[in-house]
């Protein structure tokens, strides 16, 4: 149990990735503070997950919200060792010319500002103690653009950049700073790809392994990823996509 013990936070935790890392870390011996914006999801997750996952009501494009999963994480625990930064939207899929600035907006704010005031605010604590790990949710969209998808694999560019800039900066008070770059996985969340035939084989022809991956495989590297097992990695964006980028 590679994370015995440990303290995790985990947006996006009621589907998808984020509920398959929740599981695997539960697995592995961490508490899980799973975040979500719906109390019935979270709760239905909780019962499957057992008591270790701890669901928490938090739309993470709110300060306050975020203010208070780590404000009840710390009174509670005292402190968070894990943070997964998975929890994305992706409302503007179609033609870039298309997309408006609410759109821009909305996506800044889920995807890319979360993640930084979730950092700013939970890294000081890692870095008072001298170790932490904070795994952020890429995607190839922020390596190759996706079709379709101008403003998601912007903000996934940029979080791979911050990423990088967290570790560089926060390595030497002992926090590893990581990243995952999914190709298609099947959730939700990439329905318009993988739902759609043309659009799924236009993915899957090109690639070596032609199948969608699965949440549960991510979440089998984040595991290793954040574990003391692999404490020399940091500032690096492990892909995992059934090799979509070899082509």
């Amino acid at each position: 149990m590679t994370l015995q013990g440990q303290v995790a936070i985990v947006t996006g935790a009621s589907r998808g990735i984020g509920k398959a890392i929740a599981a695997e870390f539960i697995r592995e011996g961490a508490v899980v503070y799973g975040c979500g914006r719906r109390a019935e999801s979270l709760n239905a997750v909780a019962a499957e997950l057992g008591d270790q996952l701890i669901p928490f009501v938090c739309h993470v494009g709110k300060a306050e919200d975020i203010e208070r999963l780590a404000l009840a994480a710390e009174t509670r625990h005292g402190r968070v060792d894990i943070l997964v930064n998975n929890a994305a939207t992706n409302i503007a899929q179609g033609p870039c010319l298309t997309f408006t600035d609410a759109q821009f907006d909305k996506m800044v704010e889920v995807n890319l500002k979360s993640v930084y005031r979730l950092v700013q605010r939970l890294a000081p604590g890692m870095c008072a103690r001298g170790s932490g790990a904070i795994l952020n949710i890429a995607s190839v969209a922020g390596l190759r653009p996706q079709p379709e998808s101008l403003l998601y694999s912007m903000t996934k560019a940029a979080l791979i950049m911050m990423t990088q800039s967290y570790a560089l900066e926060l390595g030497p008070r002992g926090v590893r700073v990581n990243a995952i770059a999914p190709g298609l996985i099947q959730t939700q969340l990439s329905e318009y790809y993988w739902k759609n035939d043309a659009r799924r084989e236009a993915f899957l022809g090109q690639q070596p392994i032609r199948r969608l991956g699965q949440p549960e495989e991510i979440a089998a590297l984040a595991v290793l990823v954040v574990s003391g097992r692999l404490g020399y990695l940091t500032g690096q964006t492990l892909v995992m996509d059934g090799g979509y980028t070899l082509t």
